[in-house]
């Protein structure tokens, strides 16, 4: 069973929604969870979601940013309530470090802007990630086959992503980072904006959300957000991390990503790269996986 570290930020309901997933999965062990910018209101939610989900082991990682925001959308109170603010348990570079040194093949899963690999990269010239698994990144024409493309992107080579936006420096250290990380694997918006968590998913997982803690915690959270949202949600990070779980339920291509003068990024086939980005992905494959099938 692999082991698995999550980098994530408390902005957007997707991860949190993907930390109730993967804190409870049967086909993966959370190691440890890094926040992205990290302040103290951030690491108490993800303590008291842990504790929710029976998983006060798992240590948080966090640099408090000194902004004197709580980083906490409104969605995140109403659905959890608003926890005392906390202190972590290291910074979030050193707790990667640490966690890669107790089990060296553990899993990268990032749904945030990448500041905290970057300190890892930086500040720990020894860590080495066999698996970097990447909520971002963009398939254009040029890599994914015409059958396969969204209508919304089509015509496009590169597009806007928000992940490697944040922290545009710390993208391309990783990206180019040769053998520090093994394989790396983004899964792209030419998938996740086709794979959309509706009121028909919302049934659809409903006799499943006893299997685990996290899986309640995730159907109530997403039972509130409908009722406002009746469109429902695009599941950009809970893709990403059923990727992370089985790679095999996307199609990949292996590319070199480029970043347009314009802060668009884009993908090139480049046969050797060890880099991947999703060109498709097996909607019915990746329902099985989020419910540990």
């Amino acid at each position: 069973m692999p082991d698995l570290i999550f980098d994530m930020e408390t902005q957007d309901p997707d991860d949190v929604l993907t930390l109730c997933l993967v804190a409870c999965h049967p086909a993966v062990r959370l190691r440890a969870v890094t926040l992205t910018p990290g302040s103290p209101a951030q690491t108490g939610l993800v303590r008291h979601v842990l504790r929710l989900l029976g998983r006060e082991d798992v240590p948080v990682g966090a640099q408090d940013p000194g902004t004197g925001k709580d980083h906490v959308s409104a969605f995140h109170h109403k659905w959890l309530g608003t926890p005392p603010p906390a202190q972590p348990d290291a910074a979030p570079g050193e707790l990667m470090a640490r966690t890669l040194r107790n089990h060296p093949e553990t899993i990268l899963l990032t749904g945030a802007p990448l500041r905290n690999l970057g300190r890892l990269l930086d500040e720990h010239p020894e860590a080495r990630l066999s698996r970097w698994v990447a909520q971002g990144g963009f398939a254009g024409d040029n890599v994914v086959p015409p059958e396969l493309r969204l209508p919304k992107f089509a015509g496009r080579t590169t597009c806007p992503t928000f992940n490697f936006n944040g922290e545009p420096r710390a993208a391309r250290l990783a990206l180019s980072s040769g053998g520090r990380i093994g394989r790396r694997e983004l899964v792209s918006k030419n998938v996740t904006h086709d794979i959309r968590y509706d009121r028909d998913f919302h049934e659809r997982l409903r006799p499943y959300r006893d299997r685990t803690p996290g899986l309640d915690l995730l159907f109530s959270g997403m039972e509130r957000y409908l009722r406002k949202k009746p469109g429902g949600k695009l599941l950009h990070d809970p893709a990403a991390a059923c990727a992370a779980v089985d790679p095999a339920i996307a199609t990949w291509a292996e590319v070199e990503i480029v970043r347009a003068e314009d802060g668009t990024w884009g993908s090139l086939p480049a046969v050797g790269s060890g880099t991947f980005i999703t060109v498709a992905m097996d909607r019915r494959r990746l329902f099985e996986v989020l419910i540990g099938e």
